[in-house]
């Protein structure tokens, strides 16, 4: 089974498809650490990253895998906590812009979820372009304000809150205005606001549609 959580920064989409994952029993992919660890390895590598050519040519020669945690490796490397650095933050909604980016980490997801897991993938674009079939859609979405300051909680960021919230808004034009695999709910999906949802409510919501579709005896719902 595949379930595909889609949805603009900050929505909880890792939060939420990791633990869901874990309490389903499924392996969890976040499709968005897949495009920063292309952004990491372009900066880690020394290319330009407005350089076409190079970013392309870096992300069809990196291999990009998982770690026992869930997190992403580059090349054996497990790279997951140095993915959400500024820098990487300036860069990765351009690169992940790229048609032939897109394509290379697209074809790295169907083949860890075509390995016979059932999987939770979460990202942007995973249930209208990745995963069109995947037997669960969900959206997830938060207002401006709320989606900053779980950005800015995070600590990783040496920006100010203000400047997380235009950020984001920045980020969500560019997103929903891409000509090529824009941000938007997949018909069929159901449509989730976590602004004054907690994790495990949201949660408890993904795993009720999860259910609906596949009882299996042992159920691991403990949110």
């Amino acid at each position: 089974m595949v379930v595909a959580l889609d949805g603009p920064a900050g929505a909880g989409k890792s939060s939420v498809s990791r633990r869901v994952a874990e309490l389903a029993g499924f392996a969890w992919l976040n499709s968005g650490s897949f495009y920063r660890a292309v952004t990491w390895a372009v900066l880690q590598q020394g290319a330009d990253p407005a350089d076409r050519e190079a970013v392309v040519r870096i992300a069809r020669a990196v291999l990009l895998s998982l770690d026992g945690e869930g997190g992403v490796t580059v090349d054996g490397r497990s790279v997951e906590h140095l993915l959400r650095s500024d820098a990487v933050d300036t860069w990765v909604a351009r690169h992940s812009a790229i048609g032939e980016v897109r394509a290379a980490v697209n074809q790295r997801l169907r083949e860890i979820a075509a390995s016979g897991r059932d999987v939770v993938v979460d990202g942007r674009d995973i249930a209208t372009v990745v995963f069109p079939d995947a037997e669960v859609k969900v959206y997830l979405d938060a207002d401006v304000a709320t989606r900053a300051r779980r950005r800015h909680a995070q600590g990783t960021s040496r920006m100010t809150l203000e400047e997380i919230g235009r950020s984001i808004a920045d980020r969500d034009r560019f997103d929903r205005g891409k000509a090529e695999a824009p941000l938007a709910v997949a018909p069929g999906a159901l449509l989730l606001d976590t602004s004054h949802l907690t994790i495990e409510e949201v949660c408890e919501r993904v795993l009720d549609a999860i259910h609906d579709k596949r009882l299996t005896p042992g159920d691991k719902r403990q949110v």
